[in-house]
């Protein structure tokens, strides 16, 4: 097996509409393609992170909390980041941590999924990031 990259990840979701709102117009996530009952989010390259309506038969029980399910996405400021999503009434699960590689926060999302998001350190004082996601674990 020779796996190239990640396509996408897939969030069973509650509510699409509410989803589409946190991860398009609250995280600003732009939106690649669009059907009645999918939603793939994410910038040209890249992975992509799609939204799919939880069945109605089948009960949505579980947050990522219980599960370990962690989205990990890289911003650029992280205190800025946190300011805008406390306005927006955003849950943070876990504040700000700084840690050597970088700062570390975990919101969650509307269905309990949780969120990481990481600013990496590239000062002059840290060997160079690589360029792939280095974040925390909620613990």
């Amino acid at each position: 097996m020779n796996i190239k990259r990640i396509g996408n990840i897939i969030l069973e979701v509650k509510d699409l509409d509410a989803s589409i709102k946190f991860y398009h117009e609250i995280l600003g996530m732009p939106i690649k393609n669009e059907r009645r009952n999918w939603v793939d989010l994410g910038r040209e390259s890249g992975g992509v992170l799609s939204l799919h309506p939880a069945s109605i038969t089948t009960s949505h029980s579980t947050s990522s909390k219980e599960n370990g399910i962690l989205i990990g996405l890289t911003v650029g400021d992280l205190h800025s980041a946190i300011d805008e999503l406390n306005s927006a009434k955003v849950e943070v699960f876990r504040d700000i941590q700084e840690r050597q590689a970088g700062k570390n926060a975990v919101i969650l999302d509307p269905d309990g999924y949780m969120i990481s998001l990481f600013e990496p350190d590239f000062s002059d004082s840290k060997d160079k990031q690589t360029t792939g996601y280095v974040g925390f674990t909620p613990e």
